[in-house]
């Protein structure tokens, strides 16, 4: 479970409440008003993007709460090992230890290598999963990118509304206020759902997105080192390049 993204659109909406005050709670309460933005926003998504997309994107949003347990310094520490192993036994000795590999992509590199297939082929192959995998969860990010933008437009088109009932009724002195306030209240809502909710979502979803796809580029490095029969020390010194100098230390450290 990834605390920081639940305490961060928590402490959020925390926040607000707070600024309101308790008391005032009731006021900013308005059930029309959450059927135009949230409603609207979210009907305005579903028209824009295909059923399929929509469901991937559920898939998707789960990264932003969920953190995944690979990381790449256990990544390259996994694939020095298999090295190490391949050098003494043989890359045909890998086939039992694949079938250990949790991790879908590295499992398949690894039976595709242990197969004897060609080089080109397994980067071939390789990276077009990472190119795809990269284009899901750009879809994904897109799909709240929308959302985001769509929440104070609905609440500008309830805001709308409201004035229009509004200067409608302007005989009635005592519902100028109430009317005023509901105006107001659709775009607060389409502000908390775009600030509060989506763009931090889509934000977290890019960073885990361009972490998953180096973890798969560094595996695919060493897949095809592995097949090269490259030397361990070597196979870590090119996969410790695709880290930043502090994780690299790290990984340094771990080896040793």
């Amino acid at each position: 479970m990834d605390l920081a993204t639940i305490i961060g659109i928590g402490s959020a909406f925390l926040l607000v409440l707070l600024g309101i005050k308790l008391p005032n709670l009731a006021a900013f309460i308005d059930l029309p008003s959450m059927y135009i933005t949230i409603g609207g926003a979210i009907s305005a998504t579903i028209a824009a993007f295909p059923p399929n997309k929509l469901l991937d994107a559920a898939g998707v949003v789960k990264n932003a709460f969920f953190i995944k347990k690979i990381t790449p310094v256990e990544t390259i520490r996994q694939l020095v090992e298999f090295a190490e192993q391949a050098r003494r036994e043989g890359i045909l000795a890998l086939e039992a230890r694949a079938n250990e590999i949790t991790d879908e992509f590295l499992k398949k590199g690894i039976q595709l290598a242990v197969d004897g297939t060609e080089p080109d082929l397994i980067k071939d192959i390789l990276s077009t999963e990472i190119t795809f995998t990269e284009l899901r969860h750009e879809e994904g990010a897109k799909i709240f990118d929308f959302l985001a933008a769509m929440g104070p437009s609905f609440g500008m088109i309830g805001t709308l509304i409201g004035l229009v009932l509004m200067l409608g009724n302007m005989n009635d002195v005592e519902s100028i206020g109430p009317n005023m306030a509901v105006a107001l209240i659709t775009t607060l809502y389409g502000s908390l759902l775009a600030n509060a909710v989506c763009l931090p979502v889509v934000e977290k979803l890019k960073a885990y997105s361009r972490k998953e796809i180096l973890v798969k580029e560094l595996m695919l490095e060493g897949i095809m080192s592995l097949q090269s029969g490259d030397n361990p020390r070597i196979v870590e010194q090119k996969l410790t390049a695709f880290l930043e100098p502090g994780l690299r230390a790290n990984a340094m450290k771990e080896r040793k």
